[in-house]
């Protein structure tokens, strides 16, 4: 089979490999669509030893089994299902296995994908192969962050609301909190492009850097320590700061009093648990057409060297790994 190769250094070859033979507990996944995530930049630039990509969808093809022939999403972080925190359901925060699907064991930027049975996710017919995908971390992290929170600062009386970084997730963001009931939406990013197209969905445009507006719930969806850092400075009391965004980067933080003369949740939130499927299944169905927006290139893993590229550089929203 194809497979794509981060080998550093901003370089990815494509080269035939073995097609992996599914240990017990596993099935086979020919993959459909793959969809790039910023957060395998640091794989481009560092290089990997096995195939990334962690957004995948595809068909199993598992004669026998009985899921042979579904489409299906791969969830990503595999889970024991008895720890504490897999039986209260948090089956994203297992105690007892690290391993997660296209970050330290194969993923999907190939052609076919061994994939533990209770990481698959069967998906509505009525859900098409292009949109599957925005099921994982454009729709299921975001939401996910918006619902952990929306008990500490409620839609209602919740007042101006910011998203910081108007990347997939970001995007994922805004339309979760729109549909949860939060009316008064701002959102900042560099990129005119995304900020029009946020613009579209309902959101209204903030300055990068401006401190002049105080915000009961910032949505930090970026991973830059300077938002990071601007939103303790600018949530109100009581207010909750929400860190989405991934950076593997140190963060130093200045105490200022800005920051340390009030009362405020400052709150992390990974990825989502599997129960919350359905949820992420309803709100796409609701919000095809903008999240449809989102899909901004499908290409063939031939070109996929140029089109990791142009996304990193911020030229695409949410490009997919296409394989016929």
């Amino acid at each position: 089979m194809q497979a794509a190769v981060f080998r550093g250094d901003k370089t990815i070859t494509v080269a035939d490999i073995e097609r992996p033979v599914p240990a017990a507990g596993e099935v086979l996944l020919r993959v459909r669509r793959t969809a790039l995530c910023g957060s395998d930049t640091k794989l481009w630039i560092k290089g990997a030893t096995f195939t990334p990509g962690h957004e995948i969808f595809g068909v199993v093809e598992q004669p026998g089994h009985a899921l042979d022939g579904r489409r299906c999403l791969v969830y990503i972080p595999v889970h024991c299902g008895h720890c504490e925190s897999c039986r209260r359901g948090d089956t994203q925060m297992c105690l007892n296995e690290s391993v997660l699907v296209g970050w330290n064991r194969p993923g999907g930027y190939a052609e076919y994908l061994a994939v533990p049975e209770q990481c698959l996710l069967p998906v509505p017919d009525d859900i098409e192969d292009e949109l599957a995908p925005l099921l994982l971390d454009t729709i299921g992290t975001a939401a996910h962050g918006i619902r952990f929170v929306q008990n500490l600062v409620p839609p209602q009386g919740a007042g101006p609301v910011l998203v910081t970084g108007a990347g997939p997730v970001g995007m994922g963001a805004i339309v979760a909190l729109l549909n949860l009931g939060y009316t008064e939406v701002y959102v900042s990013d560099l990129k005119e492009e995304r900020l029009q197209l946020a613009e579209s969905f309902g959101a209204r445009r903030h300055p990068v850097g401006d401190d002049s507006k105080r915000f009961k719930l910032i949505v930090e969806c970026s991973g830059s320590h300077a938002a990071r850092s601007l939103g303790m400075n600018i949530v109100l009391p009581r207010g909750v700061l929400i860190l989405i965004g991934e950076s593997d980067a140190p963060w130093p933080v200045q105490e200022t009093p800005a920051i340390r003369r009030k009362d405020f949740y400052m709150v992390r939130t990974f990825y989502f648990p599997k129960s919350d499927f359905a949820l992420n299944v309803e709100l796409l169905r609701k919000e095809k057409a903008r999240y449809r927006q989102l899909v901004d290139a499908q290409f063939g893993i031939e070109q996929l060297p140029e089109m990791f590229g142009r996304f990193v550089a911020g030229e695409l929203v949410k490009p997919l790994l296409a394989f016929s």
